[in-house]
């Protein structure tokens, strides 16, 4: 395969992450066939010259590539299965859901059994980078099929780091698992400082004037504050329910590993709350939500 040659793509899934991809596929020239279970989320794409598809086997006819963002390891085996009939063997399949340990080796053992090119290939970033074309890519995978994916990853993503050669090991999606554990903890961490803060009335600015330049300062708890303070928490840039179930698949990682992780655990139960409370579509720092009795 040729740097320039162009390939068809499918995308299966189209929430945040899954449309931004699908759009950078398109704008690098690609032939892309969408296809989600709501179809009415995918209909905006064809503005960007992707193709939408009523059905994963439609979706998924003829391409080189198969790219999966749904929301889990068990919505994309349910949707691969309806797929695979489709395809052909050879075809690589780059899965860029965030999925258990276990998930993703059930999904490599259905790429096996059809002679499919598996990737585990989740990605760090959330929608702004995913709809820049900044994503950051953790990859796992066979070397030789790599030349028919790269174009893939380096259209969706700013850099890819190859963690394996094996796709069936997770090793993409256990760094994944271990980056996310920390992005939930500042996350939260951020929601209980501004929470502490208006119960103790001091002004979060204080906050920050303080530890300003020094050890203690995150650009990242600088930008999540402020989209509570400002009240810009629609849309997200990662929305609180997908952030709980992150969060319950770092847990039992954790578990199935023999390490118990409180603060994951803390913060799966406050993002439960938070969309118990209604703000499960806002983004996942309005888990602060969860730190008062009374809905806000």
């Amino acid at each position: 395969m040729t740097e320039n040659e162009k390939l068809t793509v499918s995308v299966l899934g189209t929430g945040i992450m899954g449309a931004a991809m699908a759009r950078n596929l398109a704008r690098a020239g690609h032939t892309v066939r969408a296809w989600n279970r709501t179809r009415d989320k995918a209909e905006p794409l064809t503005a960007d010259g992707v193709q939408v598809a009523g059905t994963p086997e439609e979706a998924v006819r003829g391409a080189d590539v198969v790219l999966t963002m749904l929301y889990d390891g068990a919505a994309v085996l349910e949707v691969m299965r309806q797929a695979v009939p489709a395809l052909s063997s050879g075809t690589a399949w780059v899965q860029s859901t965030t999925a258990s340990i276990t998930a993703v080796a059930e999904l490599a053992g259905l790429a096996r059994e059809h002679g499919l090119a598996f990737y585990d290939a989740p990605v760090l970033g959330t929608r702004q980078p995913a709809e820049a074309g900044q994503l950051l890519v953790l990859a796992a995978g066979p070397v030789e099929p790599r030349p028919q994916v790269t174009p893939v990853l380096d259209a969706v993503g700013s850099r890819t780091v190859w963690t394996s050669d094996d796709g069936t090991s997770a090793a993409a999606t256990r760094l994944k698992l271990v980056a996310n554990s920390w992005v939930l903890a500042a996350s939260s961490a951020t929601g209980e400082v501004l929470a502490l803060a208006q119960a103790l009335g001091v002004n979060p600015q204080d906050f920050f004037d303080a530890i300003a330049g020094g050890p203690l300062d995150m650009g990242y708890l600088r930008a999540k504050a402020g989209l509570v303070l400002d009240d810009r928490l629609s849309p997200p840039s990662f929305a609180v329910r997908t952030a709980e179930k992150d969060a319950r698949l770092i847990v039992e990682a954790g578990r199935d590993h023999g390490v118990r992780l409180d603060v994951a655990a803390a913060s799966a139960d406050r993002l439960a709350r938070a969309a118990a409370q209604g703000h499960g579509d806002e983004d996942m720092v309005a888990a602060y939500f969860a730190s008062f009795d009374e809905p806000r």
